[in-house]
Protein backbone atom coordinates (compact mmCIF):
# COMPACT_ATOMS: atom_id res chain seq x y z
CA UNK A 1 0.00 0.00 0.00
CA UNK A 2 1.54 3.49 -0.74
CA UNK A 3 -0.04 6.45 -0.22
CA UNK A 4 1.10 10.08 1.20
CA UNK A 5 -0.97 13.54 1.95
CA UNK A 6 -0.35 16.71 1.05
CA UNK A 7 -0.89 20.27 3.15
CA UNK A 8 -0.62 23.57 1.49
CA UNK A 9 2.06 25.61 2.99
CA UNK A 10 2.23 28.83 3.48
CA UNK A 11 4.77 31.10 1.40
CA UNK A 12 8.10 30.80 2.48
CA UNK A 13 9.28 33.95 3.68
CA UNK A 14 11.89 34.79 5.99
CA UNK A 15 9.89 35.13 9.57
CA UNK A 16 10.22 32.27 12.07
CA UNK A 17 13.16 30.87 10.15
CA UNK A 18 15.36 31.00 13.26
CA UNK A 19 12.78 30.97 16.09
CA UNK A 20 13.93 29.75 19.46
CA UNK A 21 12.68 25.59 19.78
CA UNK A 22 10.56 26.49 22.34
CA UNK A 23 8.59 28.40 20.23
CA UNK A 24 8.78 26.16 17.04
CA UNK A 25 7.57 23.34 19.42
CA UNK A 26 4.15 25.86 20.29
CA UNK A 27 3.35 25.89 16.32
CA UNK A 28 3.88 22.22 16.58
CA UNK A 29 1.58 21.49 19.40
CA UNK A 30 -1.06 23.89 17.64
CA UNK A 31 -1.08 21.33 14.94
CA UNK A 32 -1.07 18.53 16.83
CA UNK A 33 -4.28 19.47 18.03
CA UNK A 34 -5.31 18.31 14.47
CA UNK A 35 -3.77 14.85 14.37
CA UNK A 36 -7.22 13.31 13.58
CA UNK A 37 -7.37 14.96 10.41
CA UNK A 38 -4.20 14.90 9.49
CA UNK A 39 -4.02 10.84 9.97
CA UNK A 40 -7.07 10.29 7.77
CA UNK A 41 -5.35 11.93 4.82
CA UNK A 42 -3.17 8.76 4.62
CA UNK A 43 -5.02 7.00 2.15
CA UNK A 44 -4.85 3.93 0.62
CA UNK A 45 -3.81 3.66 -3.01
CA UNK A 46 -6.45 1.01 -3.45
CA UNK A 47 -9.03 2.06 -2.08
CA UNK A 48 -11.67 3.02 -4.67
CA UNK A 49 -12.19 6.89 -3.09
CA UNK A 50 -8.45 7.39 -3.67
CA UNK A 51 -9.08 5.47 -7.62
CA UNK A 52 -11.64 8.01 -8.22
CA UNK A 53 -9.52 11.59 -7.39
CA UNK A 54 -9.73 14.45 -4.72
CA UNK A 55 -12.98 14.87 -3.05
CA UNK A 56 -14.79 18.35 -3.87
CA UNK A 57 -13.52 21.02 -1.61
CA UNK A 58 -10.30 19.37 -0.98
CA UNK A 59 -8.25 19.39 -4.11
CA UNK A 60 -4.51 18.76 -2.48
CA UNK A 61 -5.90 15.51 -0.53
CA UNK A 62 -6.05 11.96 -1.97
CA UNK A 63 -9.63 10.56 -0.49
CA UNK A 64 -8.94 8.58 2.91
CA UNK A 65 -8.96 5.58 3.14
CA UNK A 66 -11.03 3.66 6.63
CA UNK A 67 -8.01 3.59 9.15
CA UNK A 68 -8.50 -0.12 9.86
CA UNK A 69 -8.31 -1.66 5.97
CA UNK A 70 -5.98 -4.16 6.01
CA UNK A 71 -2.56 -4.27 4.52
CA UNK A 72 -1.32 -7.30 2.81
CA UNK A 73 1.87 -7.86 2.17
CA UNK A 74 3.35 -7.92 -1.38
CA UNK A 75 4.34 -11.08 -3.22
CA UNK A 76 7.56 -9.84 -3.41
CA UNK A 77 7.72 -9.70 0.52
CA UNK A 78 6.77 -13.25 1.08
CA UNK A 79 9.33 -14.41 -0.81
CA UNK A 80 11.97 -16.83 1.44
CA UNK A 81 15.21 -14.40 2.80
CA UNK A 82 18.15 -14.89 0.62
CA UNK A 83 20.27 -17.93 1.54
CA UNK A 84 22.89 -17.56 4.42
CA UNK A 85 25.79 -18.79 2.17
CA UNK A 86 24.76 -15.84 -0.52
CA UNK A 87 24.90 -13.14 1.99
CA UNK A 88 28.10 -14.29 3.39
CA UNK A 89 29.80 -14.41 -0.30
CA UNK A 90 28.67 -10.78 -0.31
CA UNK A 91 29.70 -9.78 2.76
CA UNK A 92 33.16 -11.65 1.99
CA UNK A 93 33.49 -9.98 -1.43
CA UNK A 94 32.55 -6.51 -0.02
CA UNK A 95 35.39 -6.47 2.76
CA UNK A 96 38.00 -8.45 0.23
CA UNK A 97 39.69 -4.94 -0.05
CA UNK A 98 40.39 -4.61 3.42
CA UNK A 99 40.95 -8.30 4.09
CA UNK A 100 43.27 -8.54 1.03
CA UNK A 101 45.88 -6.39 3.34
CA UNK A 102 45.76 -8.28 6.29
CA UNK A 103 45.34 -12.05 4.34
CA UNK A 104 48.24 -10.86 2.24
CA UNK A 105 50.65 -11.01 5.64
CA UNK A 106 50.15 -14.33 6.64
CA UNK A 107 51.58 -16.10 3.25
CA UNK A 108 54.29 -17.76 3.80
CA UNK A 109 55.59 -15.61 6.86
CA UNK A 110 57.37 -16.47 9.57
CA UNK A 111 56.16 -15.73 13.15
CA UNK A 112 58.18 -13.42 14.80
CA UNK A 113 57.41 -9.36 16.28
CA UNK A 114 57.99 -8.17 12.60
CA UNK A 115 54.99 -9.83 11.82
CA UNK A 116 52.99 -8.39 14.87
CA UNK A 117 53.79 -5.10 13.96
CA UNK A 118 52.99 -5.40 10.24
CA UNK A 119 48.76 -6.48 11.24
CA UNK A 120 49.36 -4.09 13.69
CA UNK A 121 49.78 -1.13 10.85
CA UNK A 122 47.46 -3.15 8.50
CA UNK A 123 44.34 -2.69 10.81
CA UNK A 124 45.57 0.85 12.03
CA UNK A 125 45.20 1.46 7.71
CA UNK A 126 41.84 0.06 7.92
CA UNK A 127 40.32 2.40 10.70
CA UNK A 128 40.47 0.09 13.29
CA UNK A 129 42.18 3.21 14.94
CA UNK A 130 45.24 2.77 17.34
CA UNK A 131 43.59 1.93 20.73
CA UNK A 132 41.90 -1.13 19.11
CA UNK A 133 44.65 -2.09 16.71
CA UNK A 134 47.43 -2.31 20.00
CA UNK A 135 44.88 -4.05 22.08
CA UNK A 136 43.73 -6.63 18.95
CA UNK A 137 47.77 -7.42 18.54
CA UNK A 138 48.48 -7.57 22.18
CA UNK A 139 45.72 -10.40 22.58
CA UNK A 140 47.01 -12.51 19.79
CA UNK A 141 50.63 -11.50 20.70
CA UNK A 142 49.77 -13.73 24.17
CA UNK A 143 47.48 -16.77 22.43
CA UNK A 144 50.88 -17.47 19.76
CA UNK A 145 53.25 -17.00 22.91
CA UNK A 146 50.59 -19.33 25.41
CA UNK A 147 50.04 -21.89 22.78
CA UNK A 148 53.79 -21.61 21.28
CA UNK A 149 52.26 -21.23 17.55
CA UNK A 150 54.18 -20.91 14.65
CA UNK A 151 52.16 -21.26 11.59
CA UNK A 152 50.51 -18.35 9.59
CA UNK A 153 47.51 -19.71 9.05
CA UNK A 154 46.52 -20.61 12.56
CA UNK A 155 47.76 -17.45 13.78
CA UNK A 156 45.22 -15.94 10.77
CA UNK A 157 42.88 -18.22 12.64
CA UNK A 158 43.56 -16.96 16.17
CA UNK A 159 43.48 -13.01 15.00
CA UNK A 160 39.76 -14.15 13.96
CA UNK A 161 38.87 -15.57 16.83
CA UNK A 162 40.50 -12.53 18.75
CA UNK A 163 38.36 -9.95 16.53
CA UNK A 164 35.01 -11.37 16.86
CA UNK A 165 35.35 -11.64 20.74
CA UNK A 166 36.52 -7.64 20.46
CA UNK A 167 33.14 -6.81 17.79
CA UNK A 168 30.70 -9.33 20.07
CA UNK A 169 29.67 -6.49 22.40
CA UNK A 170 28.36 -4.40 19.32
CA UNK A 171 25.93 -7.21 18.26
CA UNK A 172 22.63 -6.37 18.65
CA UNK A 173 18.98 -7.39 17.42
CA UNK A 174 16.21 -5.34 16.68
CA UNK A 175 13.46 -6.47 18.88
CA UNK A 176 10.33 -7.04 17.03
CA UNK A 177 8.51 -8.50 19.33
CA UNK A 178 7.37 -5.17 21.80
CA UNK A 179 4.47 -3.30 21.20
CA UNK A 180 3.65 -1.69 18.33
CA UNK A 181 3.61 0.82 16.75
CA UNK A 182 8.10 0.75 17.61
CA UNK A 183 8.75 4.35 16.63
CA UNK A 184 12.30 4.41 14.73
CA UNK A 185 13.60 7.51 14.18
CA UNK A 186 16.61 7.32 11.57
CA UNK A 187 19.45 10.06 11.28
CA UNK A 188 23.14 10.88 9.82
CA UNK A 189 24.23 13.31 7.47
CA UNK A 190 23.81 13.13 3.78
CA UNK A 191 24.79 10.87 1.60
CA UNK A 192 25.03 8.13 4.15
CA UNK A 193 22.57 5.61 2.80
CA UNK A 194 19.84 6.93 5.27
CA UNK A 195 16.59 7.08 2.70
CA UNK A 196 18.05 3.89 1.12
CA UNK A 197 18.58 1.97 4.45
CA UNK A 198 15.22 3.03 5.36
CA UNK A 199 13.75 1.31 2.08
CA UNK A 200 15.31 -1.92 2.56
CA UNK A 201 14.71 -2.37 6.16
CA UNK A 202 10.87 -1.84 4.90
CA UNK A 203 11.08 -4.73 3.25
CA UNK A 204 12.81 -6.64 5.94
CA UNK A 205 10.32 -6.22 8.72
CA UNK A 206 7.58 -6.61 6.03
CA UNK A 207 9.16 -10.38 5.86
CA UNK A 208 8.95 -10.63 9.14
CA UNK A 209 5.30 -10.04 9.14
CA UNK A 210 5.02 -6.38 10.50
CA UNK A 211 3.02 -3.30 9.16
CA UNK A 212 5.24 -0.70 8.00
CA UNK A 213 4.21 3.36 7.83
CA UNK A 214 7.40 5.72 6.71
CA UNK A 215 7.39 9.23 7.48
CA UNK A 216 9.32 11.88 4.99
CA UNK A 217 10.59 14.15 7.60
CA UNK A 218 13.45 15.29 5.59
CA UNK A 219 12.12 18.32 4.12
CA UNK A 220 15.34 20.04 3.62
CA UNK A 221 16.91 17.85 1.02
CA UNK A 222 14.60 18.30 -2.29
CA UNK A 223 15.09 14.77 -3.85
CA UNK A 224 14.66 12.98 -0.42
CA UNK A 225 10.77 12.66 -0.40
CA UNK A 226 10.25 11.25 -3.72
CA UNK A 227 13.15 8.95 -3.13
CA UNK A 228 11.08 7.41 0.25
CA UNK A 229 7.69 7.69 -2.08
CA UNK A 230 9.26 5.43 -4.53
CA UNK A 231 10.67 3.33 -2.13
CA UNK A 232 7.15 3.21 -0.66
CA UNK A 233 5.75 2.43 -3.96
CA UNK A 234 8.66 -0.55 -4.32
CA UNK A 235 7.10 -1.83 -1.60
CA UNK A 236 3.68 -1.11 -1.48
CA UNK A 237 4.35 0.72 2.01
CA UNK A 238 2.64 3.84 2.82
CA UNK A 239 4.21 7.26 3.21
CA UNK A 240 3.52 9.83 5.29
CA UNK A 241 4.63 13.17 3.59
CA UNK A 242 4.07 16.67 3.22
CA UNK A 243 5.43 19.12 0.78
CA UNK A 244 7.28 21.55 2.44
CA UNK A 245 6.37 22.37 6.37
CA UNK A 246 7.45 21.21 9.16
CA UNK A 247 9.02 17.73 9.69
CA UNK A 248 8.25 17.79 13.84
CA UNK A 249 4.78 17.72 12.18
CA UNK A 250 5.02 15.15 9.66
CA UNK A 251 6.24 12.93 12.20
CA UNK A 252 4.10 13.97 14.70
CA UNK A 253 0.94 12.66 12.27
CA UNK A 254 2.96 9.69 11.13
CA UNK A 255 2.86 8.23 14.64
CA UNK A 256 -0.65 9.37 15.34
CA UNK A 257 -1.46 7.51 11.98
CA UNK A 258 0.56 4.26 12.88
CA UNK A 259 -1.65 4.18 16.19
CA UNK A 260 -4.88 4.27 14.57
CA UNK A 261 -3.37 2.08 11.71
CA UNK A 262 -2.33 -0.38 14.06
CA UNK A 263 0.98 -0.52 12.32
CA UNK A 264 3.91 -2.82 13.49
CA UNK A 265 6.84 -0.18 12.74
CA UNK A 266 6.88 3.97 12.04
CA UNK A 267 9.82 5.05 10.47
CA UNK A 268 10.65 8.77 10.61
CA UNK A 269 13.26 9.70 8.14
CA UNK A 270 14.76 12.78 9.25
CA UNK A 271 16.97 15.31 7.11
CA UNK A 272 20.68 14.77 7.23
CA UNK A 273 23.41 16.89 8.50
CA UNK A 274 26.31 17.66 9.40
CA UNK A 275 26.93 17.30 13.18
CA UNK A 276 28.65 21.04 13.21
CA UNK A 277 25.22 22.47 12.21
CA UNK A 278 24.49 23.48 15.83
CA UNK A 279 21.14 24.86 14.18
CA UNK A 280 20.54 21.87 12.33
CA UNK A 281 20.81 19.32 15.30
CA UNK A 282 18.57 21.72 17.20
CA UNK A 283 16.11 20.36 14.35
CA UNK A 284 16.14 16.75 14.80
CA UNK A 285 16.32 17.71 18.46
CA UNK A 286 12.88 18.70 18.21
CA UNK A 287 11.96 16.22 16.04
CA UNK A 288 12.24 13.79 19.02
CA UNK A 289 10.79 16.03 21.19
CA UNK A 290 7.61 16.15 18.88
CA UNK A 291 7.64 12.41 19.01
CA UNK A 292 7.67 12.24 22.61
CA UNK A 293 4.00 14.35 21.98
CA UNK A 294 2.48 12.06 20.09
CA UNK A 295 3.66 8.56 22.01
CA UNK A 296 4.99 9.19 25.64
CA UNK A 297 7.75 6.08 24.75
CA UNK A 298 8.48 6.75 21.90
CA UNK A 299 10.79 6.98 19.61
CA UNK A 300 11.51 3.26 20.62
CA UNK A 301 14.30 3.34 19.10
CA UNK A 302 16.86 6.05 17.26
CA UNK A 303 19.00 4.79 14.50
CA UNK A 304 22.54 6.64 13.22
CA UNK A 305 23.12 5.68 9.56
CA UNK A 306 27.22 5.81 9.05
CA UNK A 307 28.85 5.71 5.75
CA UNK A 308 31.69 2.77 6.18
CA UNK A 309 34.04 4.96 4.13
CA UNK A 310 34.38 8.03 6.38
CA UNK A 311 36.71 6.08 8.55
CA UNK A 312 37.67 8.38 11.76
CA UNK A 313 35.27 10.98 10.57
CA UNK A 314 32.30 8.45 11.76
CA UNK A 315 33.22 8.31 15.47
CA UNK A 316 32.83 12.39 15.71
CA UNK A 317 29.01 11.76 13.91
CA UNK A 318 28.61 8.52 16.53
CA UNK A 319 29.78 11.18 19.44
CA UNK A 320 27.53 14.14 18.21
CA UNK A 321 24.38 12.34 17.59
CA UNK A 322 24.77 9.98 20.48
CA UNK A 323 24.89 13.28 23.11
CA UNK A 324 21.85 14.78 20.92
CA UNK A 325 19.78 12.21 20.43
CA UNK A 326 20.30 8.97 22.75
CA UNK A 327 21.26 6.54 20.09
CA UNK A 328 20.27 2.85 20.93
CA UNK A 329 21.92 1.32 17.54
CA UNK A 330 24.29 1.51 14.24
CA UNK A 331 23.23 1.25 10.73
CA UNK A 332 26.94 0.63 9.00
CA UNK A 333 26.81 1.47 5.12
CA UNK A 334 28.97 0.80 2.02
CA UNK A 335 31.64 -1.09 3.85
CA UNK A 336 32.38 -2.36 0.26
CA UNK A 337 33.49 0.56 -0.86
CA UNK A 338 37.38 1.13 0.64
CA UNK A 339 39.74 -0.48 2.61
CA UNK A 340 37.91 0.78 5.87
CA UNK A 341 35.94 -1.89 6.99
CA UNK A 342 38.23 -1.95 10.44
CA UNK A 343 36.20 1.16 11.75
CA UNK A 344 33.44 -1.18 13.91
CA UNK A 345 36.94 -2.55 15.92
CA UNK A 346 37.07 1.33 16.34
CA UNK A 347 33.87 2.11 17.48
CA UNK A 348 33.73 -1.17 19.71
CA UNK A 349 37.47 0.19 21.49
CA UNK A 350 35.23 3.07 22.13
CA UNK A 351 37.99 5.44 20.75
CA UNK A 352 37.68 9.17 20.82
CA UNK A 353 35.10 8.90 23.81
CA UNK A 354 32.33 7.86 22.01
CA UNK A 355 30.43 5.36 23.68
CA UNK A 356 30.07 1.63 21.68
CA UNK A 357 26.99 1.75 20.32
CA UNK A 358 25.56 -1.41 19.13
CA UNK A 359 25.33 -2.00 15.34
CA UNK A 360 21.89 -3.68 13.90
CA UNK A 361 22.36 -3.85 10.56
CA UNK A 362 25.67 -3.22 8.19
CA UNK A 363 25.08 -2.87 3.95
CA UNK A 364 28.08 -4.35 1.85
CA UNK A 365 26.32 -3.36 -1.55
CA UNK A 366 23.33 -1.62 -2.95
CA UNK A 367 21.01 -4.63 -3.39
CA UNK A 368 17.75 -4.96 -1.23
CA UNK A 369 19.00 -7.52 0.32
CA UNK A 370 22.46 -6.49 0.73
CA UNK A 371 21.69 -4.75 4.31
CA UNK A 372 21.85 -7.74 6.76
CA UNK A 373 22.26 -8.05 10.65
CA UNK A 374 25.44 -7.57 12.09
CA UNK A 375 27.05 -10.72 13.47
CA UNK A 376 30.69 -10.53 14.85
CA UNK A 377 32.03 -13.76 13.84
CA UNK A 378 30.73 -13.79 10.46
CA UNK A 379 32.40 -10.08 9.86
CA UNK A 380 36.08 -11.36 11.46
CA UNK A 381 35.67 -14.31 9.12
CA UNK A 382 34.89 -12.15 5.70
CA UNK A 383 37.72 -9.84 6.97
CA UNK A 384 40.31 -12.00 7.57
CA UNK A 385 38.99 -14.98 4.81
CA UNK A 386 38.22 -17.76 7.35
Amino acid sequence: MFSFFKKKAPPPSDEGKDRPAAEADAAVEDQAGQAPAAQESVAAAASPAAEAGPQAGSPDRIAPSPVDQPTSVPAAAEAAPPAKASWLARLKSGLSRTGQNLTSLFVGVKVDEELFEELETALIMADAGVDAAQSLIKQLRDRVRQERIEDGDRVRQVLREVLASHLRPLECRFDLDRPAPIVTMIAGVNGAGKTTSIGKLARTFQQQGRRVLLAAGDTFRAAAREQLMEWGKRNDVTVVAQEGGDPAAVAFDAVKSGQARGMGVVMVDTAGRLPTQLHLMEEVKKIKRVIAKADATAPHEVLLVIDGNTGQNALAQIKAFDEALGLTGLIVTKLDGTAKGGILAAVAAGAQGVRPVPVYWIGVGEGIDDLQPFVADEFAGALLGN
